[in-house]
């Protein structure tokens, strides 16, 4: 196994989006190699305190270890028809071999959600499930690993030497269909797939994520392995308790026509209990995805709107066929 495949990146430089100091312009460069080699990268120096992460995992687990019936107060219509909410939510580990809990910006209001009438936009009422000190970490959280989201986004726009105030077109909170989610994989009792390139058992199925990033946190079981475009060749993610795991999706490869690729990645099948927070990173819903966004004059009247891009994308996961 490869060691140090997935490079590590001092972002501390970028966090106050001063992009002009010269470790800036030198994370800028191994982000870009990063990006463009790899299509995943470790970042340290994010700005997210270890109390912070160790607060969100807290919550992720006493929400799965609590009973049945308290999740199943958030789920979704399709497992509970006494809800409302199809997108966000909590879906049980039948489904795809994992639970989970979707969460989107706790900004939405259920007056805000109800006058916008968009599929994706869903006020979730958390109070029924978890408890006023859950909500407000999950709050502090949210607010920070998403303004750490716009910092990656406008390295990238500041590797192509453009304005990084054009980040505000994409991203807009409350509009924006950026996901916190818990994934909760427990003792399986059987992979959700073999793998056809390598007969490995795996505990999630190769996949590549929808957004413009995705910026993870892995607990110590491991398990996330990342697959070489070149030589096909898996690698493990390797835990670093300072460091959080962000990759590259398909929204950022078709804004940068192919520069910025979606890379494979899967889980290993791994028989004891194992959770990881991802936060997918994406745009708002009526942002026009197209090739000309990282121009100087970039065009924002044409293009396909985010919503039908990321409902195309949806349908390859079984959790979100409902």
């Amino acid at each position: 196994m490869k060691k140090n495949y997935i490079p590590t990146i001092d972002v501390s430089s970028l966090i106050n989006n001063n992009f002009n100091s010269k470790k800036a312009l030198l994370a800028l460069k191994k982000i870009e190699k990063a990006s463009v080699e790899v299509g995943f990268f470790q970042i340290i120096g994010h700005g997210i305190k270890k109390k912070d992460i160790k607060d969100i995992a807290g919550v992720g687990h006493n929400f799965f270890r609590s009973s049945v019936s308290n999740k199943m107060k958030l789920a979704p219509k399709k497992w509970n028809k006494l809800n409302n909410n199809t997108y966000r939510g909590y879906f049980p580990n039948d489904v795809n071999g994992k639970e989970g809990l979707d969460i989107g910006d706790l900004k939405v209001t259920k007056k805000y959600a109800s006058n916008l009438k968009n599929q994706y936009i869903e006020y979730l009422n958390l109070k029924k499930s978890l408890s006023n000190k859950s909500i407000k970490i999950l709050n502090n959280y949210y607010d920070k690993i998403f303004d750490l989201g716009e910092s990656l986004f406008k390295s990238i726009i500041k590797i192509y030497n453009l304005d990084i105030k054009t980040s505000k077109i994409v991203f807009k909170r409350q509009k924006t269909l950026s996901t916190l989610r818990f994934n909760f994989y427990p003792h399986q009792s059987k992979p959700v797939e073999i793998s056809r390139q390598d007969g490995v058992a795996l505990g999630c199925e190769t996949h590549v994520d929808s957004g413009v990033f995705t910026i993870l946190y892995q607990d110590k079981k491991g398990g996330l392995q990342v697959q070489n475009r070149n030589d096909k060749i898996w690698y493990d993610v390797p835990y670093n308790k300072n460091a959080l795991i962000v990759n590259t999706g398909l929204a950022l490869e078709f804004l940068s026509k192919g520069k910025f690729k979606a890379t494979n990645h899967r889980v290993l099948w791994n028989k004891t209990k194992r959770m990881s927070i991802p936060f997918f990173f994406e745009p708002s819903y009526d942002f026009r995805m197209n090739q000309y966004f990282f121009t100087k004059k970039p065009k924002t009247k044409n293009g396909i709107f985010f919503e039908k891009f990321l409902n195309k994308s949806l349908k390859k996961f079984i959790e979100y066929q409902r």
